[in-house]
């Protein structure tokens, strides 16, 4: 079927993603843009408390979050829906006015509070801890916010609007919170935050020293968070019915791996790929995962292309995944232990007993081209936690306070 990857086509994959990835790491403006966060957390001993907004797709969260070293405290969590995002007269101000909206419903909020902003979309971390919007994604396209900071027009706005009087605020990717979020589990040699939900992305530690488009930073040293925005990863062996999503998608040309992942898109690919499938409306991973879970109620070649889609999915993770730890080992071979804190609705689905989850593809396909690799024994952990944005949102503002 066209949605079968060979071992040697997995491990094309992963070799191209390290390549891009170095290429990332060196220069500006590449494939893998491989950002860096300029928040360097403390790893132990952090101390504070600080709001949090996560803004993750069209969903936003809000809460309290307080860190007293290993021990961290999420309050009450606020969130709403903010679909209409996608609206072509949605405006800025309506997005700061919904944020508002939502952290008006953490009563007896405590004033003088620094802000800690998960934004789940591509954007260039600045040295003072806000970032700039690089491009809307994921249906959403709000006027005026490209190339310009997130962060402080936010703040701004909530302190003109309100007494809470909000000191600082620090805005960081959903996959750099992620991998903040995974330090509670220490111990391992090497970090990675990922996600598969809506969108794809992946985040991970470098030495300072090793990122050549940071030299001559002098206030850096140690390691250095690295967005890599992997969702722009253009992988081999796609489909003609990959090329059809992207021609008729939004942003043409870009996020060719996010599309070809992300629970977004996957409904897209089984529609180009069985047009008399029937199926009115959108459909999503969600829909595929339906048809997977029941398949009396489909035509068995819809079922069985619907898991094909989903499987091969869970491979291209597993294929990136195992080219950013071959660029982890390359700089340091003895690297053994390895924690990956993995967030997404699509990464945690479940399906029929019996059948392979998303996450156990993941996880058998990683093992295997590890292997194929040559890279030698390595523990590689997959693990979730609950509230996972919300805590590294809140560990970055911390820090950056500190």
């Amino acid at each position: 079927m066209e949605f079968e990857l060979t071992e040697g086509q997995l491990l094309d994959i992963a070799n191209n993603f390290l390549e891009k990835i170095e290429t990332g790491l060196k220069s500006d403006n590449t494939e893998i843009k491989a950002l860096p966060s300029y928040i360097q957390p403390q790893k132990k001993g952090l101390k504070g408390d600080a709001v949090v907004l996560d803004l993750g797709g069209t969903n936003c969260r809000a809460a309290v979050v307080s860190v007293d070293g290993d021990h961290i405290t999420v309050g009450k969590v606020v969130e709403r829906d903010i679909t209409e995002m996608k609206n072509s007269d949605f405006s800025e101000e309506d997005l700061y006015e919904s944020q508002l909206n939502l952290i008006n419903q953490l009563h007896d909020l405590p004033g003088g509070l620094p802000l800690g902003y998960c934004f789940s979309y591509p954007a260039v971390s600045l040295r003072n801890g806000d970032a700039e919007l690089i491009k809307w994604v994921k249906g959403v396209n709000i006027a005026n916010m490209e190339g310009k900071p997130v962060g402080k027009p936010l703040l701004d706005y909530f302190n003109k609007k309100t007494d809470y009087g909000f000191q600082k605020i620090a805005v960081v990717n959903d996959t750099i919170t992620s991998l903040f979020a995974g330090l509670k589990n220490s111990g391992y040699d090497a970090y990675i935050g990922l996600i598969v939900g809506t969108g794809t992305n992946m985040a991970t530690f470098y030495p300072s020293g090793y990122i050549s488009k940071l030299k001559g930073e002098k206030s850096f040293a140690n390691e250095t968070p690295i967005n890599l925005e992997s969702g722009n990863f253009f992988p081999p062996h796609l489909t003609v019915f990959d090329d059809d999503v992207d021609r008729n998608s939004d942003n043409p040309g870009i996020q060719r791996f996010e599309k070809a992942v992300s629970g977004m898109y996957l409904g897209q690919i089984f529609r180009a790929a069985a047009p008399d499938a029937g199926f009115k409306g959108e459909i999503d991973a969600a829909d595929l995962s339906r048809m997977i879970n029941h398949p009396g109620n489909y035509e068995k070649k819809h079922v069985e292309l619907a898991y094909c889609i989903y499987e091969r999915s869970a491979k291209l993770v597993a294929a990136s995944l195992a080219g950013l730890i071959k660029s982890l080992h390359n700089i340091n071979p003895s690297i053994f232990s390895i924690h990956i804190m993995a967030e997404g609705s699509l990464f945690w689905s479940t399906l029929n007993q019996g059948q392979m989850t998303y996450s156990e593809i993941v996880k058998t396909y990683l093992d295997k081209i590890i292997t194929e690799l040559g890279l030698g024994k390595k523990e590689v952990v997959i693990s979730k936690m609950e509230n996972a944005n919300l805590i590294g949102a809140a560990i970055a503002v911390i820090n950056l306070i500190r």
